[in-house]
């Protein structure tokens, strides 16, 4: 190994390159900061080459493939469908090289040095890259730590035990897969595993993570996919060969063992922070092993940030964003601020599902009077168009003042309707907000209006209460 002798002076350097971390260089250079990246992989990070983006690939697919039966309806001929698995991971590498460039030029663009390499702190102002045999050693004004997580997975590591970071690189569909998890990463797998001709089961100890509402949306619209769903069950044991795994569950005093050609399984995360020394920099950890950070992103030393899954709860590249961000700002002398409690979470089955802000048991817990009110999809004419009913938007209000405290859907657009949700929840909207404007028809648009209307039991398209 090759050891400089003397330290280089740096301004700001970066640790990890997914969304945090490189949207944090950007925002740093656009303010006038000099910037150092480092990154041990590939630049994007986990998000770009193996999880966001490549899982989202996959669930394109298996929404068109769900789109195919309607064309016949429609008039339009449709072929016999079949799925080219190559081909798909062919184009998914073609998507992910794509914008990896596209994060290479923007790093030239804005004039970031990036550095490939192991990086672990020295202490609270030094750094050290190990690249193979060569050590180089850079003293930094400020650090942001954006170094992502990993599944916390502590069974038998074997090809046919998959986990979150690896599924999307399989080379084949799997004849069957079966699913441990209640998250996200496990709902949007299932979909597209399903969709793709996998058999799929899904297991899971703990109800799914929305409101009521949509939880019982979502696991009539699973068995409509015709996906197992077993809930209440606890991963006990798996066993694995060549041809197949072997996966023991348990639900009380019941028991039930499945085989299947290949087992998911999404844990809890675990932080990024081994070999990175941040015992040696003062940095506060919490219980779980993730970094400790304010409303600024700042750690417990104030030249040092953190953006992303290390900072704990929360495992998502818009948080990772927001807070890298932050940071840069921060650093450049902005005042600027994290507020994490209207992040939207977006899932993306088929249909989608995008919440904001309380469900009506969150709301209910902390102290509100509330109202509710749930609009059917199946009444809505865009809907009935493209033969995409099912689905709902649900609407939390508290009660005395009429202020929107969550706003809840699955269906169809639902992603994209969910930013009109954050900005008025982020705005402190009333009813009478979302209720006077104008909504174009027809489009998936009217089903929000019409969860709002219900508030007041004024929604045109619900049946008449008796």
């Amino acid at each position: 190994m090759v050891v400089g002798e003397f330290a280089e002076q740096r301004d700001l350097v970066i640790i990890g390159s997914g969304p945090g971390g490189y949207q944090a260089a950007i925002r740093a250079a656009q303010l006038g900061k000099s910037v150092t990246l480092i990154e041990k992989n590939k630049l994007g990070g986990v998000c770009l080459n193996q999880g966001c983006i490549p899982s989202k690939v996959f669930t394109h697919a298996a929404a068109k493939l769900a789109s195919v039966p309607v064309m016949d309806e429609m008039g339009i001929g449709a072929m016999e469908t079949a799925v080219d698995f190559f081909t798909l991971q062919q184009y998914k590498a073609k998507i992910v090289d794509r914008l990896q460039s596209g994060v290479e030029a923007l790093m030239k663009s804005n004039e970031i040095e990036v550095l490939t390499g192991k990086a672990n702190f020295i202490n609270d102002h030094k750094i050290g890259v190990e690249n193979g045999h060569q050590f180089n050693l850079y003293e930094f004004s400020n650090a942001i730590i954006a170094t992502g997580s990993h599944s916390n997975w502590a069974g038998p590591e074997h090809e046919r035990v998959l986990l979150p970071e690896s599924v999307y690189q399989l080379d084949e569909i799997p004849e069957s897969l079966v699913i441990y998890g209640n998250d996200y990463r496990a709902l949007e797998a299932a979909f597209s595993f399903k969709l793709l001709g996998s058999d799929v089961k899904l297991f899971y100890e703990h109800a799914f993570p929305f409101d009521d509402s949509i939880n019982r949306e979502l696991i009539r619209m699973l068995k409509k996919a015709k996906i197992k769903v077993k809930h209440g069950y606890k991963l006990q044991d798996v066993h694995s060969d060549k041809e197949k795994v072997s996966v023991h569950f348990s639900k009380e005093k019941e028991t039930v063992d499945e085989k299947a050609s290949y087992l998911l399984v999404c844990t809890e995360q675990k932080p990024n922070t081994e070999h990175l020394g941040i015992d040696r920099t003062g940095v506060d950890l919490t219980a779980a092993g993730f970094i400790r950070t304010d409303h600024q992103a700042q750690t417990t030393l104030s030249h040092v940030f953190a953006a992303g899954d290390v900072t704990g709860d929360g495992f998502t590249a818009v948080k990772a964003i927001k807070q890298g961000k932050v940071a840069a700002e921060t650093i450049a002398g902005l005042k600027s601020e994290v507020d994490l409690t209207l992040i939207p979470s977006v899932v993306h089955t088929i249909p989608p599902i995008a919440t904001v802000g309380l469900t009506e048991k969150g709301a209910n817990a902390a102290g509100y009077q509330t109202e509710t009110s749930s609009s059917s999809m199946n009444g809505n004419s865009y809907a009935a168009i493209t033969n995409a009913r099912g689905g709902l938007v649900t609407v939390v209000k508290e009660k005395e003042t009429d202020i929107l405290l969550g706003i809840h859907m699955i269906g169809s657009s639902a992603i994209e309707l969910i930013s009109t949700a954050v900005t008025v929840l982020e705005m402190a909207g009333r009813e009478e907000d979302l209720v006077f404007p104008s909504y174009p028809h027809p489009s998936f648009n009217e089903g929000l209006l019409e969860a709002v209307e219900g508030l007041s039991g004024m929604a045109i398209h619900a049946p008449k209460k008796r």
